[in-house]
């Protein structure tokens, strides 16, 4: 059984390098067995991302039932054949996630194969809760070891941190998503007249996310901090880049950060937190 364990947490774990370079750098600085848990957690939520954001070809709904399905049997069984639902199970035990975490993620993704526009900021935040905010809550109880009263200290600028990810997620995949998955997120961007001073308040809000964010980045444990610190410097250098670009090439092109970048990055961060300077 330790092997298929191993096995199967190694697999979430390739999943993730070789879905996102940048998150994979950032985990990889977490000790191992934190390490394991994150891998885990985003190889699940990848999973049922693919489904809903990929494989057109198929029957996503049935595909997306089954997966769910599997989810719950492997809470019940304690064991699943699919390797990514085994590892995703065994860390959703050992840190005690509530139930509704999972739960708003899959809404979130069964939201994706029926609902495209987002008409209000009330109907935004929802999906968002879903999709990105409970992931941060899942992985803060990984960093804090299932510390539940920390936890409920820091569930606030983890939700934001969460929120700012996928906002800066959604403005990089404007083309992506309103031209090739007919998905309007933002409830005020036109896609046939999309201005920079859109592009401006949207960045705005973003911004007070991730100032919300810091201040909880600053009360992590350990190397956590130092790991979640690098996602946060690399998503912050991408909405700079999406700051400094014009609206029309935002339509016309997927902007992003150079690996070269992402590694002088990466130094900066590591110097910063070695001065005890997050």
């Amino acid at each position: 059984m330790n092997l298929y364990n191993e096995i199967s947490f190694t697999t979430s774990k390739l999943i993730t390098k070789k879905y996102s370079t940048s998150f994979s750098i950032a985990v990889g600085r977490l000790p191992h067995e934190m390490r394991q848990g994150i891998y885990s957690i985003y190889g699940f939520v990848r999973l049922a991302d693919e489904i809903v954001d990929t494989f057109h070809d198929t029957d996503q709904e049935f595909l997306l039932d089954d997966f769910e399905r599997e989810y719950y049997k492997t809470l019940e069984q304690g064991i699943s054949m699919n390797p990514v639902l085994h590892s995703f199970g065994m860390t959703v035990k050992k840190y005690q996630f509530p139930g509704e975490l999972v739960d708003s993620f899959l809404k979130s993704m069964r939201a994706d194969l029926n609902k495209q526009v987002y008409d209000t900021n009330s109907e935004l935040d929802t999906y968002i809760h879903g999709s990105a905010n409970v992931v941060g809550l899942m992985s803060l109880l990984v960093f804090l070891d299932g510390d539940k009263q920390r936890y409920e200290e820091l569930k606030e600028p983890a939700m934001k941190l969460g929120a700012a990810f996928q906002k800066v997620n959604f403005l990089r995949d404007l083309k992506e998503d309103t031209k090739e998955l007919n998905r309007l997120y933002f409830p005020d961007v036109e896609t046939d007249n999309f201005t920079n001073e859109v592009k401006q308040q949207l960045i705005k809000d973003i911004e007070n996310d991730f100032d919300k964010a810091k201040e909880g980045i600053k009360e992590l444990p350990g190397k956590s901090k130092f790991a979640v610190y690098i996602a946060f410097v690399y998503y912050k250098k991408l909405l700079q880049k999406l700051k400094q670009t014009p609206a029309e090439k935002i339509m016309s092109k997927r902007i992003r950060v150079p690996d070269g970048t992402k590694l002088i990055l990466l130094g900066k961060a590591y110097i910063q937190y070695k001065l005890n300077m997050i």
